[in-house]
């Protein structure tokens, strides 16, 4: 089991040393974690609910943080290029982010043309009914999403790589808000902050050299 958690270490330090320099990413991260927890709580009553939730604030907030406030090019902090840090990404990286997003997108178009789609629903009634058949089609897109890369990885890398990958997006929501509460008070007030010390803070005590961890060189 150490192994699990020091390679979940590992993804998460990669993917918050490499992604989240912006304050502006960090606060919408923090947008996200919320949104996400509220959509699991509501998951158990209401999973299309839930899955509007997730796709619609959660997903949105971090996504636009990603594509429109993170910087690109040269990582002068990791001293990385941009490029490197796609290549090793253990996850979705910006091309994969951008075809899920696409499926994301276009799904509820089957129900236009189709709004039984191949009978698994009956027709709706109202646009109440078609935002619940919508939200179940966003929650399988998102499950499908996940599970789809996680066999990827089984198979491109190892079946540990692609549990510790899946019980990291899981944990997410938890790990952001950990890391990013302060980030939209400090926004709001015009604070800046290096990324090194943000994240030196918060997982000093988890990496204690986190200098000398190396990459997750996936290479997928």
């Amino acid at each position: 089991m150490n192994g699990f958690f020091n390679e979940l270490k590992v993804q998460r330090w990669d993917d918050h040393r490499y992604y989240h320099h912006s304050k502006v990413n960090q606060a919408l991260h923090f947008l996200s974690a919320t949104s996400f927890l509220v959509a699991y709580v509501v998951a158990f009553s209401d999973p299309a609910m839930a899955a509007l939730i997730g796709w619609l604030v959660a997903m949105t907030s971090r996504q636009v943080g990603h594509l429109f406030f993170e910087p690109r090019g040269y990582d002068r902090v990791n001293q990385a290029t941009d490029e490197y840090k796609e290549e090793i990404k253990v996850g979705y990286n910006i091309k994969r982010k951008l075809v899920l997003l696409a499926l994301w997108a276009a799904s509820p178009l089957l129900l236009v043309a189709d709004p039984t789609l191949l009978g698994i629903f009956a027709p709706h009634d109202g646009p109440g009914e078609f935002a619940t058949h919508v939200g179940q089609i966003w929650l399988v897109v998102g499950l499908g999403g996940i599970a789809f890369r996680v066999v990827q990885l089984f198979i491109l890398k190892d079946v540990r790589t692609g549990l510790v990958w899946a019980t990291k997006i899981a944990t997410d929501p938890f790990h952001d808000i950990k890391l990013y509460h302060r980030a939209p008070l400090e926004l709001w007030r015009g604070q800046r902050k290096e990324i090194e010390e943000v994240l030196d803070e918060v997982l000093g005590e988890e990496i204690a050299e986190p200098v000398a961890v190396e990459a997750s060189k996936s290479g997928v």
